[in-house]
């Protein structure tokens, strides 16, 4: 289990891989400027997707994950 400073500072390097520092800042500032429940947030995500489209996009996923630690 990760400490929360491992865990802040993974998030970081995330966002700032995928979105770019700049975009990640501003993810940042909007998370902390506004009341967010993550929770609600990601449930409404894939509301409109099937239980198999659901699970074929996290396979997908964790192939995607598999592939890159075996890369590293």
């Amino acid at each position: 289990m990760m400490i929360d400073t491992e865990i802040r500072l993974k998030g970081v390097q995330v966002l700032a891989e995928y979105l770019g520092d700049v975009e990640a800042e501003r993810f940042i500032a909007l998370i902390q400027r506004e009341p967010f429940d993550y929770t609600k947030w990601r449930q409404g995500m894939d509301e409109d997707l099937s239980i198999e489209e659901i699970s074929k996009k996290a396979m997908a996923l964790r192939m995607k994950d598999t592939e890159q630690s075996h890369a590293s």
